[in-house]
């Protein structure tokens, strides 16, 4: 496998954008991303008596754990989509994190979960893509520089500009997405922006840059009309036609989407209630009793059957159970134990097809990682400058009435030396606990972002704190000079050049102290989470 040994550089969104939309571009193959491709086989992913026990709110004592997914077991092998249904509570989203090694901070995941016969691992963020049921991006990015960002934090650094380029625009074309190369995300500025369903094609043209051989989707469809719900399931089909294991939640699916899904895994309070064929599923609960009528919906037949009926709530939760247990002895329940047992029979040979392909990866750069956040915080920040001018203006204002406050009341008296001790009391009180509080509130908007990116692996919480610390030093800088070079000069105080730059490097130092202590208490709140 011959690897190019060209070091990755930031491809400028000028000349991508231009490159994006030239025809000539879009007819270029993926051939040159069979570099890093374990898909050439696909994976069989199985798990065996997988419990995941949550802890609510941030108590983590063992007695405040409760069960979500309750010993279960069960495959997906090459070129399957499946549909993971259930009602809600039964530990469908749970159920895909702990599979995707991607549960959450609090969570306890017991049993054996193996892909090709390997025992899963953080390897599993190179080789699977999530996709999450919201759509969370830096909004006021493009299409196209969104996807020029997330080629540059997840490609092998070893990958050529141009196969960048290329594998951007293929997907461009594929998701749909070339007519909105250009189109911000989401903006408050411009009238403009990508739709729903077009956020959503987006996600999926975000997780499929490293070409997953595993893909699992969290409610893809949830928030679409009937229309965009059916050209994401026939892109997922499509997917999967290719060799892509694909495993989907999914709420309410119509009959003729429901029958585009080639398995489906039913739970109910996170036990498995049926795993197979949509048609052997009709037929299994039809066997025990429950005969969906032919003009009603399959999948909203077989989630009501294993549904709470509040009216009759421990009737319900008992049928339900019975119909799990009646699969465990059934033969589905068998032919997938048959399947399980081989994969595990490999994980004792210690035989991985993939092993190669992870080991060989290589992650770009710290320093290239960190250049690329400040390049995307600092372009963010830029085409939103609402928050920036507004600190600006604010803090212009508040010199003023300082100013204002103390003018003609410096002197060489009592009263004089008091005034003095005023003006600094509001210099050093204005630029500490108003920056301290503002960062306090800034942080957590682009928290939810960052726990995603962070728990796929993209980069550590020291590159974003970083980051972020850079992209706001000239915000840092500004709003002090500003407080000084006006309130300074109002109040009176002494009239020398260097009183004068020493209380400006000061108050500068004073804020940006104030700020980094608010930075340091958030991040010690991201690391305890």
């Amino acid at each position: 496998m011959e690897l190019s040994s060209e070091t990755v550089t930031c491809v400028d969104n000028s000349d991508l954008q231009a490159e994006s939309v030239n025809g000539s571009s879009m007819n270029l193959s993926l051939r040159s991303y069979k570099k890093w491709s374990p898909t050439e086989h696909g994976a069989t992913l199985v798990w065996r008596d997988l419990c995941v026990y949550a802890a609510p709110g941030s108590h983590f004592a063992i007695s405040n754990f409760k069960r979500i997914i309750n010993n279960s077991t069960g495959a997906i092998q090459p070129g399957t989509l499946m549909a993971v249904m259930g009602a809600s509570g039964a530990g469908k989203s749970t159920l895909l994190s702990a599979l995707a090694y991607r549960q959450p901070i609090g969570t306890v995941v017991h049993g054996d979960i193996l892909i090709n016969g390997r025992r899963i691992g953080p390897f599993m963020h190179k080789i699977s893509g999530f996709v999450h049921q919201e759509d969370i991006f830096m909004d006021n990015l493009t299409v196209v520089e969104h996807l020029t960002f997330m080629a540059h934090l997840r490609l092998d650094r070893r990958t050529t500009k141009q196969e960048k380029l290329t594998k951007i625009n293929d997907l461009l074309e594929q998701a749909g997405l070339l007519a909105c190369a250009s189109t911000r995300i989401r903006s408050a500025i411009d009238s403009k922006v990508l739709s729903g369903g077009e956020r959503k094609r987006l996600a999926f043209a975000t997780e499929l840059l490293t070409n997953p051989i595993v893909l699992f989707c969290d409610e893809p469809t949830t928030g679409l009309d009937s229309y965009s719900a059916q050209q994401i399931i026939q892109t997922l089909h499509s997917l999967a036609t290719k060799g892509t294991s694909i495993m989907c939640t999914i709420h309410q699916p119509s009959s003729q989407l429901f029958a585009m899904f080639h398995n489906v895994l039913l739970l109910a309070e996170g036990r498995v209630a049926f795993m197979g064929s949509p048609e052997q599923a009709l037929a299994f609960f039809a066997a025990n009793g429950h005969h969906c009528p032919e003009t009603y919906n399959p999948a909203d037949f077989l989630i009501g059957v294993l549904s709470t009926d509040p009216a009759q709530e421990k009737a319900s939760r008992i049928a339900a159970q019975h119909l799990c247990d009646l699969f465990a002895v059934s033969s589905a329940a068998k032919e997938r134990d048959t399947l399980v047992n081989l994969e595990l029979h490999m994980a004792e040979t210690s035989n991985f097809p993939f092993d190669s392909e992870i080991l060989h990866f290589e992650k770009p750069a710290w320093m290239m990682i960190l250049y690329l956040l400040c390049h995307r915080t600092v372009l963010s920040v830029n085409r939103d400058p609402t928050l920036p001018v507004m600190r600006i203006l604010q803090k212009i204002a508040i010199a003023f009435l300082a100013g204002v406050c103390f003018a003609g009341s410096i002197s060489l008296t009592q009263n004089g030396v008091q005034a003095v001790q005023g003006a600094l009391f509001i210099t050093i009180s204005e630029n500490t606990f108003h920056p301290m509080y503002s960062i306090l509130a800034y942080f957590p908007q682009g928290f939810p972002l960052f726990l995603r990116e962070k728990r796929s692996g993209i980069y550590s919480t020291a590159q974003y704190y970083i980051a972020n610390a850079i992209a706001m030093i000239p915000t840092l800088i500004l709003e002090p000079v500003l407080f000084v070079l006006i309130s300074y000069w109002m109040i009176g105080l002494r009239p020398t050049f260097y009183a004068f730059a020493m209380t400006t490097v000061l108050t500068t130092l004073v804020l940006n102290t104030a700020t980094a202590c608010g930075k340091y208490n958030y991040s010690n709140n991201i690391n305890d989470n």
